[in-house]
C-alpha cells in the first residue's frame, strides 16, 4: 500500500514530467526524488524509516551515500530491503547518481523509457525482483556512462533493445534468468569493451555472428539455456581473454570449431546439451588451464584422445549421454585434480579400473576425487581393492550397468565419505563384505540385479544415515537381520527377488521414516511387523512369499494353540487350576479319537446355525428384491425404501451429499454408462443437478476388509489433477461397494476414435493434447506409487472442454492381493494393452506395465485403429504393424487416414516412435512416464531445450 503524499510533494511529483520548470524549485531535487521513490513502494522491515521529508538532504537516509563536497546522491544501494510496489519517476531527479541498486527486493511492473538515460550512472542492478514487460526501445537512452547493468532473475519480455550498443563503455551484461526472445541486436556484437555478457535462461534465438571476434575484451560469455542455433562461430577463438565460456543447453549444431584451442587462459568449458558431433578434438590439451570441461549430452563419437591427460589443471571432466567408444586412455591418471568424472551412458569397453591404475600412477593421486560415474558402458573386469583404498574421499561412485564381475572388495570399509554407491546391473558375485558397516557416511546403496549371495552383514547397523537400500534380485539368503530396523533413517528398501527366510523382525514396524519396504518374491514366513509402514504396507510389496501371514497378504495368522487336556485319575478335585499327580506323575491324554468326536459334534452345531442363519437371509432377500437401490434423503445411505433395511456407510470427501429428495432409482439401466473388469458405471444426479458416476464393484468377493478398503479409496480420494478423475466419496457394506466420482461428460476416448457416427474426428491438436494430457496424469499417479493396471482408451474420458482424465486408477489395490491370474481376469478387456510380462506369473510388475499400455494408446491415437483388430483370415496386432511400418519406413501408412493430409509429421513421426519405444517388450527399456511427459513436451516445442527427441 502506497504512502499518501503532501501536497507540495504531488505538486513535484507531477513537475518531474517538465524537467525545465524543476531547476528553480527552491527545495532539494535529490531529497524530494527519493521521497517519490519511497511513496510508490512498500516498506514492510521499516528499512526506509531513516527517509524523513523534512530533512535538509538525503546523505542521512538508509542506504544513500552523497558526494562530501556538493552533497549530492551519488550511490543508492537499498539490496535486499524487502521493497515491493512499483519503480516510479522519482529516481530520475538523482542526476548526480552513479550507482543504483534495487536487487534482491519485490519490485514488480514495467520499467520505463529513458531509465538509464542518467548521464553519471555507472552501475544499475534491478535483479531478483519481479519486475516484467518489454524493455522500451530508448531504455538505454543517454547511457554514455554505464559500465555494468544486470537485469538477472525477474520476468522482462521481449526483444533486447538495439539501443544497448549505444553503451560505449559496457564492460558487463546480465540479463539472465527472464523471457526475452527473439534474435540479439547487431549493435550488442560492437561492444569491444565488454568483459562479461551473461545471456543464459532466455529464449534468444538465432545464429552467433562471427562478428563476435570483435569483442576481444571478452572475459566470461554465458548463453546457458537458449535457443541459438547454427554452428559455434569460428570468431570466438580471437577472444583470446576467455576464461569462462558456456553454451549448454542450446541448438548448436557441427564440430567444436578448431579456433578453440586458442582460448589458452579458459578454464571453464560448457557445451552440455547441443547437437554437436564427431570426434573429441586431439588439440584439447593446448587449453592447459581447464578445470571445467563438460561435453555431455551430445553426439560426440570415436575414442578418447590421450592428450585429456594433459590438463593437470582439469577438475571436472563430463563426457556423459555421448556415443563416445573404446577403453579410456591410462594418460587420464594424469589428470591429479579432477574430483568429479562422468563417463556415464557411453559405449566405452575394457578393464574398468585401467585408466585409474596405470604405471605412471602416483600414490595418493585419487585423494581429490569426490564423484566417479563410469554407469550405462560395457566396462568389464573385476573392482579393484586399491580404488577403495586410495579414494578415501570419494562422495558417490556409480558403477552400474556394465558387466563388471568379482566380489565387492573388503577395502570398501575405508571410503569413510561415502554418500552414494551404486553397483546395480552387473554380474558380482560374492557377498556383501561386513566391512560395508565402516562406510558410515553412507545414505544410498544400490547393488540390484547381481549374483550376490550369503546374508545381510549385522554390521550395516553402523550405517546410521542410510535412507535407501536397494538389494533386490540377487540370491541372498538367511534371515532379514535386526540391524536393519536400528537404521532409524531409512526410507526405501527393496529386498525383493532373493532367497530370505525367516521372520521378519518386529522391530521393523517401528522404523519412523520408511516409506517403501519390497520383500517380495523370498521364502519369509510369520506374521508381518504392527505399526509404522506395515500397518498400509502394500500388498505387491509383500506378495510371493506364502508362509508370511497378515492383513497385507490377506492370510490370518495361526493363534497360539492351548495345551492339550490332561486329565489326572488320582485327583480328587477336578476343578483346580493345578491338578495334583500321583508320585508316578502319571497322565492320561485324551485320544485321537476323543478329540475327532468332540469335533465333529461341534461341526454339527454350527452348520445347524449357518443354516438357519442362510434361510432367514433368504427370505429376507426375497421381500426386497423387488425394491430398487435408492438414495435417501436422510442421514444414511440406504438401500431400501423400508427403515428397517440394513444401511451402510456413506462417506462423501467434500462435505454431506445433498442428493435427489424422495426414492429415486440409482443402479438401473437406465443410467448405465458403461461396465468394466472391476464393475459397471452408473450416472446419478445430486439435489443441485450436478452429475456424478457412480461404479458398482463387481470384485466384492475379493474386496479387503472395510478397514482396508477405505484406506485404499481415502487414499484416492486425495488425488486432485486436472488429467485425473476426481473421486468424490465411497459407500460400504459388506455385500455391495460403490465408487462416487465426477462425471466426465464427454465420454471416453475409445468412442472418440472409433464409435462416432456424427463424422466429426479429432483433430491432431485435440490428439496430442490427450496424449500429453494423459501422461501428466500417469506421470502423477506414478510419483504417489501408484499403478494404474487397466491402461485403456475406454479408461480415458474426455471433459467438455477436450482435456482427458485418466479414470479407474488404483481398483487393483482394492483386491486382497495382486494375483496375476485374478488381475487378468479383471482386466480381460484391455487385450492388446498389457504388457507381456503380464502373463509371467513370477515377473515383477511395476509402472512399467503402465507404460507399455500407454505406447499402445498412442499407437492407438495416431492410426486410429484398434491394438488388435480381427479380420476374416486374420489378425492384427497394432504394435507390430507399426514396428514393421517403421522399420520399412512406411510410418506414414499407418497414420489415420482421416487426418493424414492435415498432419505435422515433424510431431507425428517422434509421437509414433514414442510409442513404439514405450511398447518395448523388455520393461527397462521403457522410459518412465516424466521422461516421457518431458519427449511429449519437447516435441511440441522442439526449441524449447537443447536435447531434443530424434525423429
Amino acid at each position: 500500500m502506497t504512502a499518501t503524499l503532501p501536497l507540495h510533494l504531488l505538486v513535484f511529483s507531477s513537475l518531474l514530467v517538465l524537467r525545465p520548470l524543476a531547476v528553480n524549485l527552491s527545495f532539494n531535487d535529490d531529497l524530494l526524488g527519493l521521497i517519490v521513490f519511497k511513496a510508490d513502494v512498500h516498506d514492510p522491515d521499516g528499512r526506509l524509516a531513516s527517509w524523513d521529508e523534512d530533512a535538509d538532504d538525503a546523505c542521512g537516509f538508509a542506504g544513500v551515500k552523497c558526494n562530501p563536497r556538493s552533497n549530492r546522491v551519488v550511490e543508492l544501494d537499498l539490496d535486499g530491503f524487502s521493497l515491493s510496489g512499483r519503480l516510479g519517476r522519482g529516481l530520475l531527479q538523482l542526476e548526480c547518481l552513479r550507482k543504483l541498486s534495487l536487487a534482491r527486493n519485490n519490485l514488480t511492473g514495467s520499467v520505463g523509457s529513458g531509465f538509464v538515460g542518467m548521464r553519471n550512472l555507472r552501475t544499475l542492478d534491478l535483479s531478483r525482483n519481479g519486475l516484467s514487460g518489454a524493455l522500451p526501445g530508448d531504455f538505454f537512452w543517454q547511457c554514455g556512462s554505464l559500465m555494468s547493468v544486470s537485469l538477472s532473475n525477474n520476468r522482462f519480455s521481449g526483444e533486447l533493445p538495439g539501443s544497448i550498443g549505444s553503451c560505449s563503455m559496457l564492460a558487463s551484461v546480465n540479463v539472465s534468468s527472464n523471457m526475452f526472445s527473439g534474435v540479439l541486436p547487431d549493435s550488442l556484437w560492437s561492444l569491444s569493451g565488454l568483459r562479461s555478457l551473461d545471456l543464459s535462461d532466455n529464449s534468444f534465438e538465432g545464429e552467433i555472428p562471427e562478428s563476435i571476434k570483435g569483442m576481444y575484451n571478452l572475459r566470461s560469455i554465458a548463453f546457458r539455456k537458449n535457443r541459438f542455433s547454427g554452428k559455434i562461430p569460428d570468431g570466438i577463438g580471437n577472444c583470446f581473454l576467455l576464461r569462462s565460456v558456456d553454451l549448454s543447453e542450446n541448438v548448436f549444431i557441427g564440430r567444436i570449431p578448431d579456433t578453440i584451442q586458442r582460448l589458452a587462459m579458459c578454464s571453464y568449458l560448457n557445451v552440455r546439451g547441443n547437437y554437436l558431433e564427431g570426434d573429441i578434438p586431439d588439440w584439447i590439451n593446448r587449453m592447459g588451464r581447464l578445470e571445467v570441461l563438460n561435453l555431455s549430452g551430445n553426439r560426440f563419437t570415436g575414442r578418447l584422445p590421450s592428450s585429456l591427460g594433459n590438463l593437470q589443471s582439469l577438475q571436472v571432466l563430463d563426457l556423459s549421454r555421448n556415443r563416445l567408444s573404446g577403453s579410456l586412455p591410462g594418460s587420464l591418471s594424469g589428470c591429479k585434480n579432477l574430483s568429479s568424472v562422468d563417463f556415464s551412458d557411453n559405449s566405452f569397453s575394457g578393464d574398468v579400473a585401467s585408466w585409474i591404475f596405470s604405471s605412471k600412477l602416483s600414490n595418493g593421486s585419487l585423494q581429490m576425487l569426490k564423484s566417479l560415474d563410469m554407469s550405462s558402458n560395457f566396462f568389464t573386469g573385476q573392482i579393484p581393492a586399491v580404488l577403495w583404498e586410495m579414494a578415501s574421499s570419494l562422495l558417490s561412485l556409480n558403477l552400474s550397468n556394465n558387466s563388471l564381475t568379482g566380489s565387492i572388495p573388503a577395502s570398501i570399509g575405508n571410503l569413510k565419505a561415502l554418500n552414494f554407491l551404486d553397483l546395480s546391473i552387473n554380474r558380482l558375485n560374492g557377498t556383501i563384505p561386513p566391512e560395508i558397516g565402516q562406510a558410515t557416511s553412507m545414505r544410498e546403496m544400490r547393488l540390484p540385479k547381481n549374483r550376490l549371495s550369503g546374508s545381510i552383514p549385522s554390521s550395516i547397523e553402523a550405517c546410521s544415515a542410510l535412507m535407501t537400500l536397494i538389494l533386490s534380485e540377487n540370491s541372498l539368503s538367511d534371515s532379514i537381520p535386526i540391524a536393519i530396523s536400528k537404521l532409524v533413517n531409512l526410507q526405501f528398501v527393496d529386498l525383493s527377488f532373493n532367497n530370505f527366510t525367516g521372520v521378519l523382525p518386529k522391530q521393523l514396524g517401528s522404523l519412523p521414516r520408511l516409506l517403501d519396504f519390497n520383500i517380495s518374491h523370498n521364502h519369509l514366513q510369520g506374521e508381518l511387523p504392527l505399526g509404522g509402514l506395515f500397518n498400509t504396507i502394500s500388498p505387491f510389496s509383500v506378495s510371493d512369499n506364502p508362509e508370511l501371514c497378515g492383513a497385507a497378504v490377506n492370510r490370518s495368522c495361526p493363534g497360539v494353540l492351548p495345551k492339550p487336556i490332561v486329565l489326572n485319575p488320582n485327583s480328587t478335585d477336578v476343578s483346580s487350576g493345578s491338578l495334583p499327580e500321583t508320585p508316578d506323575h502319571k497322565r492320561i491324554i485324551l485320544s485321537i479319537s476323543a478329540l475327532v468326536a468332540i469335533g465333529a459334534a461341534a461341526a454339527i452345531v454350527i452348520g445347524v446355525i449357518v443354516i438357519t442363519v442362510l434361510n432367514l437371509q433368504v427370505q429376507s432377500s426375497a421381500s426386497k428384491s423387488a425394491a430398487p437401490l435408492t438414495f435417501s434423503a436422510g442421514d444414511d445411505f440406504s438401500f431400501s425404501p423400508t427403515s428397517g433395511a440394513d444401511s451402510g456407510k456413506l462417506v462423501m470427501f467434500s462435505g454431506e451429499p445433498e442428493f435427489s429428495t424422495g426414492t429415486h432409482a440409482l443402479l438401473n439401466k437406465d443410467g448405465e454408462l458403461g461396465h468394466g473388469g472391476f464393475g459397471t458405471v452408473y450416472r446419478a444426479a445430486l439435489r443441485d443437478g450436478r452429475s456424478i458416476a457412480i461404479k458398482k464393484l463387481t470384485v466384492s468377493s475379493l474386496v479387503k476388509s472395510q478397514e482396508e478398503f477405505e484406506r485404499v479409496v481415502k487414499r484416492l480420494g486425495k488425488i486432485r489433477h486436472s488429467n485425473l478423475v476426481a473421486l468424490e466419496g465411497y459407500y460400504w457394506t459388506p455385500s455391495l461397494q460403490l465408487l462416487i466420482s465426477e462425471f466426465v461428460s464427454g465420454g471416453n476416448l475409445c468412442e472418440h476414435l472409433h464409435e462416432r457416427s456424427d463424422g466429426n474426428v479429432l483433430s491432431w491438436n485435440e490428439r496430442f493434447n490427450i496424449t500429453l494430457g494423459t501422461a501428466k496424469g500417469l506421470a502423477l499417479l506414478h510419483r504417489m506409487g501408484i499403478i494404474h493396471y487397466n491402461m485403456k482408451s475406454s479408461n480415458v474420458l474426455i471433459d467438455s472442454s477436450g482435456e482427458p482424465k485418466v479414470a479407474d486408477f488404483g481398483l487393483a489395490g482394492l483386491l486382497p492381493m495382486l494375483d496375476h491370474y485374478v488381475l487378468s481376469g479383471k482386466i480381460q478387456s484391455a487385450l492388446g494393452y498389457m504388457a507381456p510380462e503380464l502373463a509371467c506369473r513370477t515377473v515383477k510388475i511395476t509402472e512399467k506395465c503402465d507404460v507399455y499400455g500407454f505406447g499402445v494408446l498412442v499407437l492407438e491415437i495416431v492410426t486410429g485403429k484398434r491394438p488388435v483388430e480381427y479380420m476374416e483370415d486374420d489378425v492384427t496386432v497394432l504394435c507390430d504393424m507399426v514396428r514393421g511400418a517403421f522399420e520399412e519406413g512406411r510410418e506414414e501408412e499407418c497414420v489415420d487416414r482421416r487426418l493424414r493430409d492435415k498432419l505435422p509429421i515433424e510431431e507425428v513421426r517422434p509421437v509414433m516412435k514414442l510409442g513404439l519405444i514405450c511398447t518395448s517388450q523388455v520393461p527397462s527399456n521403457r522410459p518412465d512416464m516424466v521422461e516421457v511427459v518431458n519427449i511429449l513436451e519437447l516435441i511440441r516445442c522442439p526449441s524449447s531445450a537443447g536435447q531434443g527427441f530424434s525423429s
